[in-house]
């Protein structure tokens, strides 16, 4: 939520005159117009919403399409392309419960405080962390591939499985017992003075940034060395990887870390951070789907085997289409009923 803030030091004064009476008006001049700022205050908050519903649809869109993607290419099914599949998979779900948020908290539920708004509360921060922890192996991936080299065959799916779904769930159960038991009010969202639950989960999302931002570190460093001569094609796909990572963990570290800022008394600063973190957080689905799957060069050529081969497959059956259905012509005809009548 976006709350504006009103500047309460200037003062209405009205003037004591030399006869020791009252001026007959006071003195306006160091006052603003709150219904003024009221307005504008609206208005940006409105356009936040907009630019939120808007990113929010344009990265559900891309991330369904690139899910999909991954689904139909069975050929570039390998451990790499498996965890930018849950990655997606992971802003999917986040995005689904961003909607459901949206569509059923209304201040009215705020204050009842009912269980199921809870249970969407919880949903969304689950979903919201297993990003971070799929980003994580991500970066724990480059690390094995890139600095311990060949051994990436020691890896297998279920460790990633393991850090991207399931170390987020115990971690969110100890959230949700601290709220029910410290925080128990406006279905969750927000928190109160003095109660520090939501560190529960938000600190380990912190731990995940610092440790991927010290593995990109490493990575970039022996890429730069060691790899600058290499031009095999996993080398190249490394490389490519490793600038995918080095976009989109600032793109998540930077909308997180937004929420630890305050942006002040200044009208300015407030709307320069209202915009910048609507945009950002809506349109991270967008570049994640953008940068690992429509960017990656494995996805790219087997959809375009995969649609020369739907070509070929469809040129070929509308020329036996063809064939089958083309009429004898009258000439043979004609040439094999004389050539049957000259035997008789």
């Amino acid at each position: 939520m976006f709350y504006v803030r009103y500047n309460t030091t200037n003062n209405v004064f009205r003037e004591c005159l030399a006869n020791g009476t009252w001026a007959l008006r006071g003195n306006y001049s160091m006052c603003k117009a709150i219904l003024q700022e009221e307005k504008k205050g609206k208005m940006h908050y409105q356009m936040a919403v907009v630019i939120n519903y808007l990113g929010h649809c344009v990265s559900m869109v891309a991330l369904l399409l690139a899910f999909f993607l991954f689904l139909c290419l069975r050929s570039i099914r390998c451990l790499r392309n498996i965890i930018h599949w849950n990655l997606i998979t992971a802003f999917i779900l986040r995005n689904a419960t961003w909607f459901i948020v949206q569509m059923t908290m209304s201040p009215e539920v705020h204050e009842s405080n009912v269980i199921w708004c809870r249970v969407v509360t919880a949903s969304f921060n689950y979903f919201h962390s297993t990003n971070f922890f799929w980003m994580l192996g991500e970066g724990c991936y480059l690390h094995t591939a890139v600095v311990l080299t060949y051994s990436t065959d020691k890896l297998r799916k279920w460790m990633f499985i393991c850090i991207g779904w399931c170390i987020p769930f115990p971690i969110i159960v100890a959230w949700a017992i601290g709220k029910l038991y410290y925080d128990n009010e406006k279905c969750w969202f927000g928190k109160r003075a003095g109660v520090y639950t939501d560190y529960i989960y938000q600190g380990p999302m912190i731990l995940v940034l610092v440790i991927n931002f010290i593995f990109l570190f490493n990575i970039v460093r022996i890429l730069m060395t060691k790899l600058r001569a290499s031009t095999t094609s996993e080398t190249m796909q490394y490389r490519k990887a490793v600038k995918a990572t080095l976009v989109l963990l600032p793109l998540l570290g930077i909308t997180y870390m937004l929420f630890f800022v305050n942006p002040g008394e200044d009208e300015i600063s407030q709307v320069v951070f209202i915009y910048f973190n609507s945009i950002l957080e809506s349109f991270q689905g967008f570049f994640v789907s953008v940068f690992y799957c429509f960017l990656n060069s494995e996805v790219r050529s087997a959809t375009r085997k995969r649609f020369h081969r739907w070509q070929e497959q469809h040129s070929i059956r509308v020329r036996m289409s063809q064939a089958m259905s083309m009429p004898t012509s009258p000439s043979r005809v004609s040439f094999h009923s004389i050539k049957q009548s000259t035997s008789i």
